[in-house]
């Protein structure tokens, strides 16, 4: 398996369907939004990536999930166990491409995870506090148990960070039951964009998407009779563009406060990136500037001419399920 990862905006779909189309690979997403369903321009699909000198690389785990439910990591890992023995059993190989980094090391890494039930008394206590304020909670049961779950990059509003407590508290009062998960190796390599561009192509592309219809996605979304509360549980694009449609802030205030928080995004993915390599992952990072071709070649010289350190070992370790 070759994995790729890098940030928002950082071009790692297109490179990862353009590799896998050379290599007859197909590619499997590591995207906490990209799972649902008529969720396409805020989730940023980008699904003309895939199409590669007009043909089709295929994609898994990507619309398997109706907007207003709650996909976990706990799911990805089934879903991409699943897809994955379905790529290889056809003689194919596997890319894994995404941003999401606990989803990404929860399958490089080969997390054993449990089903959490959800707590109603503990959710009541919890009901009217911060984000500030459950981000403390939060830090302090990490402390207590230990945890490099639950980092900053998908806890970015109360409802999420209400469950990461929620997983956290079972933690400290259960034993966690092993669940098997196969050990996996994989070449990773990460999208290196320099800051600077990074931005720019956030705020390019946050207004390509709002030209693109991603106000008029929302509406309908809600208009099917998603509950708003919903939709903003899932965070950026679709929390503040939510908080714009139901009338809470105006239009610049819903740009420049999501330009904002996607820009934050960016920076704690990349935070992630760098704790995986402390945790023991070798991440190769490739130049942005190069052209696409020569990504693709670069990345295939290290496939081929890998030591066994150039990948990354899996280290099962026993967590929650991150809800």
């Amino acid at each position: 398996m070759i994995t790729i990862l890098g940030p928002t905006a950082s071009g790692k779909t297109r490179l990862a369907a353009t590799l896998a189309a050379d290599i007859d690979a197909e590619v499997i997403s590591a995207d906490s939004r990209q799972v649902y369903r008529r969720m396409d321009i805020g989730t940023g699909k980008d699904l003309d990536d895939y199409v590669v000198d007009v043909k089709r690389v295929a994609c898994h785990l990507v619309d398997i999930c109706e907007p207003g439910t709650r996909y976990n990591v706990y799911e990805y890992q089934r879903d991409f166990l699943q897809a994955y023995a379905d790529i290889t059993s056809r003689g194919k190989r596997v890319v894994l491409c995404g941003g999401t980094g606990l989803y990404l090391e929860a399958v490089l890494k080969g997390y054993h995870l449990s089903p959490v039930p959800q707590n109603a008394e503990l959710r009541q206590r919890l009901e009217g506090k911060t984000l500030a304020e459950l981000t403390v909670l939060l830090a302090e049961l990490k402390r207590r148990n230990g945890s490099t779950m639950h980092n900053t990059t998908d806890v970015d509003t109360a409802q999420r960070a209400i469950r990461a407590i929620e997983i956290e508290e079972y933690n400290l009062e259960h034993p966690v039951d092993d669940r098997f998960f196969p050990q996996l190796q994989s070449l990773v390599i990460g999208v290196d964009i320099e800051r600077e561009e990074r931005r720019r192509r956030i705020t390019h592309r946050l207004r390509q998407r709002l030209d693109e219809g991603m106000v008029d996605e929302v509406r309908q979304l809600l208009d099917s009779g998603i509950p708003a509360e919903n939709l903003i549980y899932y965070g950026l694009e679709y929390k503040y563009v939510t908080e714009y449609v139901i009338g809470k802030i105006t239009f610049d205030e819903m740009f420049t406060q999501l330009e904002i928080a996607i820009h934050q995004f960016a920076k704690r993915q990349m935070t992630w990136f760098r704790g995986m390599e402390r945790r023991g992952t070798v991440i190769h990072w490739i130049d942005y500037d190069l052209p696409l071709q020569e990504k693709v070649e670069a990345v295939k010289r290290l496939a081929a001419n890998h030591a066994p350190s150039d990948i990354t070992s899996p280290s099962p370790s026993k967590d929650q399920d991150h809800g």
